[in-house]
């Protein structure tokens, strides 16, 4: 059986309805769900939140916190973070609240980045109940480029940083089950197709643009998230889920060509805000019977795993991320490419200790 190479144009048409029906419509399919969406109590909860100091990002961590949960900000820019939890608790003081919330250095474009902190926030030997990979890049007009791990930044920070953090958690994840794996995805990832072979867009076979490196590295997060989904036996505990935001004007267009920025200000009416983008995060990571869906799906074998969409209501992942054998390619190459062995997963669960190939390098005695 060949090889597949590529959406056929029947999906790729079906995609870019999907993405401009959410534009035109999202705002009247979610003229439901109250802004903002009223979190339940979250007191003796911890959630780690990447991205944390703007946008989406931002949101998640300030009304989880308000809700009593202790807020983890998975940060690049831990002064930016610490001013923001000030401000937040000087807006609550004069209320007698008491906001939970630490901030913690974390950048997606350094995976031994990612592997302190993993063993950092593992060695305190305490509960996670949830990590929401909100961070996120969407680099328009950009030429290609790669971080000094040497991977397309686009696949790195969405997919590949997320997908490494979220394994090595999973001993903490496990303390703190039934905990939470929420991984913020968007539309555009139908329209996304990820060649295992070519994770990098650097083989000429595709003519790399910025839409591209996002929507492929999107999809990746969605496959990998569904094979984390399936093989994660149902006495762990832990559910897999990716939550659509819907299209919102955030930072992660800051990279925009300033006539789309323009663009975005001039048409309110059909875009989200912050806190209107947040809304299905919160409720994927609040909501007591997201997890009872996650284990209805896996009971039925479903080939992808739980996809809460803008409204906080579920809904299918494109066409392609129900492509099992390209799922499973995307899986295996991920955990190459992140320094892991094909079984991490199965030892992590195990309680065993697994090496990662960007693991900091201890210095020696004569150091």
């Amino acid at each position: 059986m060949a090889r597949k190479a590529g959406l056929g144009w029947i999906e790729w048409a079906r995609g870019w309805l999907s993405i401009i029906s959410e534009f035109l419509f999202q705002r009247i399919v979610a003229s439901h769900v109250e802004n903002p969406l009223p979190v339940p109590p979250m007191d003796g909860a911890t959630c780690v939140v990447t991205g944390a100091t703007s946008g989406i990002g931002l949101e998640i961590a300030r009304q989880l916190a308000e809700s009593g949960a202790h807020v983890v900000m998975a940060v690049r820019r831990p002064k930016l973070a610490h001013d923001l939890i000030q401000k937040w608790q000087s807006e609550k003081g004069d209320l007698g609240i008491l906001l939970n919330i630490e901030v913690m250095e974390l950048d997606l474009l350094s995976l031994e980045s990612v592997v302190k902190f993993a063993e950092a926030f593992n060695a305190r030997q305490a509960p996670l109940h949830a990590i929401i990979n909100n961070a996120g890049i969407f680099s328009i007009g950009e030429p290609q480029k790669f971080s000094k791990d040497g991977y397309e930044e686009h696949m790195q920070v969405n997919h590949l940083a997320p997908a490494l953090l979220s394994m090595l958690l999973v001993p903490s994840l496990l303390r703190g089950s039934p905990s939470r794996v929420i991984n913020v995805n968007s539309v555009m990832h139908f329209v996304g197709f990820v060649d295992s072979e070519d994770m990098n867009l650097t083989s000429g076979k595709t003519k790399y643009c910025s839409m591209l490196g996002y929507s492929n590295s999107k999809l990746a997060q969605v496959k990998f998230s569904s094979m984390l989904h399936k093989r994660i036996p149902p006495e762990a505990g832990i559910s897999v889920v990716c939550s659509s935001p819907g299209i919102v004007h955030t930072n992660v267009a800051r990279d925009l060509p300033k006539i789309i920025v323009a663009a975005y200000h001039l048409i309110p009416y059909f875009i989200f805000n912050a806190q209107e983008g947040s809304r299905s995060t919160l409720f994927t990571a609040s909501d007591p019977q997201v997890p009872e869906y996650c284990q209805v799906l896996k009971g039925d074998e479903w080939p992808t795993c739980a996809y809460l969409n803008y409204d906080c209501r579920p809904t299918n992942a494109s066409e392609e991320a129900h492509n099992l054998e390209t799922t499973q390619q995307v899986w295996d190459k991920t955990l190459e490419l992140i320094g892991l062995p094909g079984d991490a997963l199965e030892k992590l669960i195990a309680g065993e200790e697994v090496a990662c190939r960007y693991q900091p390098k201890k210095a020696s005695i004569d150091d």
